[in-house]
């Protein structure tokens, strides 16, 4: 499934970077263009000129070419790529990426990829295992990149431990296996919803809740990934959509997200509401501050939000797959079925302030999905864009079915 591919392989100063000969060998005998990005410090390790006689083409390090001024757009490459892999990812590497630190060719044109990113971690045990570089790659999870992890043996240090770079033939493995298996979602128009929605009470003061949008976000990856075209309407956050399937619209309160799914509903195949949506709003919003009074304490007039799952669910096709989300704290199984019903959902995805390491703010989840066949299919707690793999599953076999009759 390399055949085609147009690969870009960021190369960091680890001592794992003797390895991406052997890598650049075998991605292109696997039928892909392979253009090499190094590091300074990745030339103390490997040749460049190992690396552009393998890949045929000149290895890039700088922005521009020193001796003919050429410039090298991060841009450009950015475009051309079908998937970036950062192998061997040191931890200098891995926090950069995750941070945004964009000193160099290489994170500069991770920041300017659309294609997904494939991280493979080289380092010693005692990094591996250190708060801050397990955030960073948890920060690089929850902006859809794929960690390929290290495996486990004798390091550099001649310590014995997690950090070794993953081998070659299993990182191509890793891609094919990716391009092969998905695209499950070609020609398939999918909605999704995500974020909080802000509800004004004067110019500087809202009604809102917790959520990060993570979940939302991680889904619309996961289904661009698979194929689809997404439409992404979102609430106020402070996520990246850089996949190029990925149509993002961005609002701020119910009342207009509520138009934008309205407005994108006919054409879609298949919605995820995953939005966290305020239910009410201040039916009188303030054009100026309030004032505080002392000893008098502002009177806050609610009315109801629209219901968009509720809409969706009256206004959708019989061809049509919708999911829900439900967030409880209490009788979680039983309040969740009976949205999925009163909604009209497909199935609906559960989750539980009650459970560990689930629900607002974290890069993992615990659901529990309940469908309109009676099914009920219990999850673990992983991270978000594992969960997300789960739920397309689960999407990708409605339309499976839909296509068999």
């Amino acid at each position: 499934m390399l055949n085609g591919k147009h690969i870009i392989l960021g190369i960091t100063g680890g001592i794992a970077a003797y390895k991406c000969a052997t890598l650049t060998r075998l991605l292109v005998k696997a039928g892909a263009e392979v253009q090499v990005i190094m590091t300074p410090n990745a030339k103390q390790f490997i040749q460049p000129l190992t690396l552009s006689t393998l890949s045929g083409k000149p290895v890039i390090s700088e922005f521009f070419t020193a001796n003919t001024g050429q410039w090298n757009s991060h841009v450009d490459l950015g475009l051309w790529a079908d998937a970036m892999v950062v192998a061997p990812a040191t931890a200098s590497t891995i926090g950069k990426m995750a941070n945004g630190v964009a000193d160099n060719m290489l994170v500069t044109t991770y920041l300017s990829a659309r294609a997904p990113v494939f991280v493979a971690p080289a380092m010693d045990m005692d990094m591996m295992k250190h708060p801050s570089t397990l955030r960073n790659l948890e920060l690089l999870r929850s902006y859809g990149n794929h960690i390929i992890e290290p495996t486990a043996g004798e390091l550099a240090s001649h310590l014995v431990g997690k950090g070794r770079m993953e081998e070659p033939e299993n990182i191509v493995k890793v891609l094919d296996a990716f391009f092969d298996a998905r695209q499950d979602l070609t020609g398939k128009n999918i909605l999704i919803t995500a974020g909080p929605t802000v509800e004004k009470i004067d110019p500087v003061r809202y009604i809102s809740n917790f959520s990060s949008g993570k979940m939302g976000f991680a889904l619309a990856h996961e289904c661009a990934d698979r194929g689809a075209q997404v439409t992404l309407v979102a609430g106020p956050v402070s996520l990246a959509t850089p996949h190029p399937a990925i149509n993002r619209i961005n609002v701020t309160s119910a009342l207009e997200m509520r138009d934008q799914v309205m407005e994108a509903l006919p054409v879609a195949d298949g919605v995820i509401l995953c939005a966290a949506v305020a239910d009410y709003r201040v039916e009188q919003v303030a054009d100026h501050k309030i004032k505080r009074e002392k000893n008098q304490a502002p009177v806050l007039q609610l009315t109801p939000n629209p219901d968009i799952a509720r809409a969706v669910g009256e206004n959708k096709r019989a061809d049509q797959v919708t999911v829900g989300f439900a967030l409880e704290t209490d009788n979680e199984a039983a309040n969740a079925m009976g949205k999925l019903q009163r909604k009209n959902l497909n199935f609906i995805v559960m989750n539980s302030l009650q459970d560990k390491n689930a629900g607002f703010q974290v890069d993992t989840n615990k659901v529990t999905i309940f469908t309109d066949r009676g099914d009920t299919i219990q999850g673990e707690c992983k991270p978000k864009r594992e969960v997300a793999h789960d739920i397309v599953d689960v999407l990708q076999q409605y339309f499976a079915r839909q296509d068999e009759k």
